[in-house]
């Protein structure tokens, strides 16, 4: 049995850019990896089944973690069955990329186990076919991406802490991307202007989101009480930035729902991964 990490994300700030033909959205955005972790175990058995414990909510068909198994299967030089379970700590439906994170950690745990010899880029690029947000976390270093979220560039981001807020709500994306008023043509912009002046980069999906659903509002005007409250990818969690005048501890005690103190990570534990 091997034990592997799977870590969660921040949108520090997500712009629509545009629209293609084929209905995807082009977008801006960076992906701020952070230390709250889902955990994946892995044992391998003889019988080829695979089965997963710990997301009964999910169809084992629809679960991205046994889409993972079955897009590494025709390179598997060792095939095996797999009993895999998951310690969910990243909350489902949030926008803190949890179920993406879980097939990215499949990729490269089954890489390994199954033999498949396949470099980083490679799963990247199978991570794709599962979602926009998989590749990230294959690569597991923070980046600037651009697309639909696949054009990636790394960057190196200030080590800091974020208080969390997970309202008592799940977000339809689909619902989102249905909005007539959802802001499609924001100008592209540069990583050099963030840097320049962060707080005024935000997410064009947090209008729509706090309007649809009263309890992301609440938990954004709380958090803009002590600093500068963001909606996460399509939410839906909020977060703000710690500053050094703020009360930590009472902040989380009186959040008016599930509140999380995260920090950010230079990259991902799994970065460094090795079966033993």
């Amino acid at each position: 049995m091997i034990r592997v990490p799977s870590p969660a994300k921040l949108n520090l700030f997500l712009h629509i850019t545009g629209r293609r033909d084929n209905g995807y959205h082009e977008l801006q955005t960076i992906f701020q990896l952070i230390d709250l972790t889902d955990w994946l175990e892995f044992t391998q058995t003889d019988d080829l089944i695979i089965s997963i414990d710990g997301l009964s909510s999910v169809d084992l068909e629809q679960n991205l973690i046994y889409k993972a198994t079955q897009v590494l299967k025709p390179f598997a030089k060792q095939p095996t069955g797999l009993k895999i379970s998951i310690e969910k700590n990243i909350p489902m439906g949030a926008g803190l990329g949890g179920g993406s994170s879980n097939a990215a950690t499949t990729l490269i745990a089954i890489n390994q186990l199954w033999q498949c010899g396949l470099n980083i880029e490679q799963l990247a690029e199978l991570g794709l076919k599962l979602g926009a947000d998989v590749p990230i976390f294959v690569h597991g270093r923070n980046a600037w991406a651009e697309g639909i979220g696949e054009h990636l560039t790394f960057i190196d981001l200030d080590q800091k802490q974020y208080i969390v807020l997970k309202p008592d709500c799940f977000i339809s994306t689909q619902l989102l991307f249905s909005q007539k008023t959802l802001t499609r043509d924001t100008k592209p912009t540069k990583f050099c202007a963030y840097q320049l002046k962060p707080f005024n980069f935000g997410n064009n999906f947090e209008p729509l989101a706090r309007s649809l659903y009263p309890e992301v509002n609440e938990a954004m005007q709380y958090l803009d009480q002590f600093g500068i409250a963001k909606l996460t990818g399509t939410g839906a969690c909020v977060f703000t930035e710690v500053t050094a005048d703020m009360n930590t501890d009472e902040i989380l005690a009186h959040s008016p729902c599930k509140a999380y103190l995260v920090n950010s990570l230079n990259e991902s534990p799994l970065r460094h991964f090795q079966v033993l």
